[in-house]
């Protein structure tokens, strides 16, 4: 059973499994309508005793999430409709990993393509991920924005990999590479690409399959941890960087060299580097 009642994305449903497909070209980036739509439906999910795991997949191979739109700022009456309704201490931004993360179904993230800045925050909030060895990429790119990751990057990529490494994902805005992200602990693991959907599609349906009681018993005794504290952190440290002239520079300044076109977006991190030069 299909649904097309979202503009950015798809919705199916079967035997227990809820597949979401990301889709909002051209290079699938994060933007008001994406963050309400996924609102909807996550919330329309969490109702339906009959899905038990969501599987997360992009319409577009290359890139699984952009990142956020860099013009967002420019749909303030979307924005100020989703904060409204986000719940206490958190930003409109970290809401919609808070959301997944709190997911009553097991959510699991197919990664074939790219995912960078909120498309990152947007895996790790997953309960499980799994990437094209050949051709997944994951990266924090804010620092080369000006900013820091803000929502919820610092406080799930700390839990999944570790402060050390989670420092060097910040702060080196590198795009790391499948194996090393799954070394790491950002990902389960790497899957060749040529198997990496009949690999979730297996796991998916063989987790909706099993008894009742073993899914909520098992998030249960394994909950999301209270991050309450380093998000309202990060959200601070977001806001003052955001706020200086030079991160509305390199935002500015990488739109008008390419950035959310598909040539600007498969060197970002080398456009975004040129541009703070």
């Amino acid at each position: 059973m299909t649904n097309d009642a979202y503009s950015t994305l798809r919705v199916s449903r079967e035997h227990g499994v809820a597949r979401i497909i990301l889709d909002n070209p051209p290079v699938n980036v994060i933007d008001a309508t994406m963050m309400r739509e996924l609102r909807t439906v996550l919330t329309t999910l969490a109702d339906d005793s009959s899905v038990r795991v969501i599987v997360f997949s992009s319409a577009d191979p290359e890139f699984f999430l952009a990142h956020v739109d860099m013009r967002i700022g420019e749909r303030m009456d979307v924005l100020q409709e989703l904060a409204a309704s986000a719940p206490a201490d958190v930003n409109v931004f970290q809401a919609v990993g808070e959301l997944i993360r709190h997911q009553p179904q097991v959510t699991i993230v197919e990664l074939a393509g790219k995912a960078r800045g909120g498309g990152a925050e947007f895996v790790a909030a997953a309960d499980m991920a799994f990437a094209a060895a050949e051709t997944a990429g994951l990266g924090q790119i804010e620092a080369l924005m000006g900013i820091v990751p803000g929502g919820g990057g610092t406080q799930y990529l700390r839990d999944r990999v570790g402060r050390n490494r989670a420092l060097e994902v910040v702060l080196t805005a590198d795009l790391f590479d499948a194996e090393t992200a799954a070394s790491y602990g950002w990902v389960n693991r790497a899957v060749p690409a040529d198997e990496l959907k009949g690999y979730v599609d297996r796991v998916a349906r063989n987790i909706a399959a099993l008894p009742d009681g073993v899914i909520e018993a098992a998030k249960r005794s394994l909950p999301a941890d209270d991050f309450r504290e380093g998000l309202l952190r990060e959200n601070d440290a977001w806001a003052a960087t955001f706020s200086l002239p030079a991160a509305q520079r390199l935002i500015s300044g990488g739109l008008r060299d390419g950035a959310q076109t598909p040539a600007g977006e498969r060197g970002l991190e080398g456009l975004m580097r040129g541009v703070a030069r």
